[in-house]
């Protein structure tokens, strides 16, 4: 049974006032929590076992979720008594995540429906340490298509052939935390280190339903998509 760790103790700052009184993964996206979101996605791949990496309004999260009973999950609480980014976070839970031969790690700010079997699969099968999901670069603005001197038509926030992101979903062995800083973030220290050596896989994923909620624009468009794929 696969174990998934959530980063779920950032301040969420772009998100004041909202976040001034809760913790970032409660903010309520069409309806519901982000962090509902996603234990419902992690359950409907099989992962029951979830990790809370909380620190900020902490006793929300741990009110909110509980035991996990009532979303069909057992839930587990890592405390940052400090901020330690999204590394230190991660080797913060060591001392219960090593005893897994893989498991998932999530960014506690994101809605997804992708499916994190092929990127788990793409690790053990390369040998490698840990692997992230990549996701289709997305224009924040819409493109005009210009021939000449006429538009010839809008194109609505598209995505960007031959760029990809990271999709904030993470597969990785216990290995990945001799990799790991007590402090900073996993995009500055970890990862490269890992891709330099070759130990750092990436599995692509198009047309899957991805969205980030940095900001309040965020909230009410994952909210109309999140309606419209159901």
């Amino acid at each position: 049974m696969v174990m998934a760790a959530i980063l779920a103790g950032g301040y969420g700052k772009r998100l004041r006032p909202i976040t001034e009184t809760i913790p970032k993964p409660l903010v309520e996206v069409a309806g519901k929590p982000i962090l509902e979101h996603q234990i419902e996605w992690l359950r409907k791949h099989g992962v029951t076992n979830i990790v809370l990496l909380v620190g900020y309004h902490k006793e929300k999260i741990i009110e909110r979720i509980g035991s996990g009973n009532r979303l069909g999950i057992k839930a587990t609480y890592v405390i940052e008594e400090e901020p330690r980014g999204t590394a230190g976070a991660i080797k913060n839970a060591e001392h219960i995540l090593r005893s897994e031969d893989i498991f998932l790690v999530l960014n506690g700010d994101i809605i997804t429906n992708l499916d994190p079997t092929p990127l788990m699969n793409k690790v053990r099968e390369r040998g490698a340490y840990a692997g992230l999901a990549a996701v289709p670069l997305r224009s924040p603005y819409g493109i005009l298509d210009i021939e000449g001197d006429f538009i010839k038509k809008f194109i609505e926030k598209p995505y960007i052939p031959d760029y990809w992101i990271n999709g904030g979903v993470y597969a990785m062995t216990p290995k990945v935390f001799d990799y790991l800083p007590e402090k900073g973030d996993i995009e500055r220290q970890g990862f490269p280190e890992l891709a330099a050596e070759g130990k750092l896989v990436t599995v692509k994923y198009e047309n899957v339903f991805w969205k980030s909620i940095d900001t309040h624009k965020d909230i009410e468009e994952a909210s109309k998509e999140l309606a419209s794929i159901k």
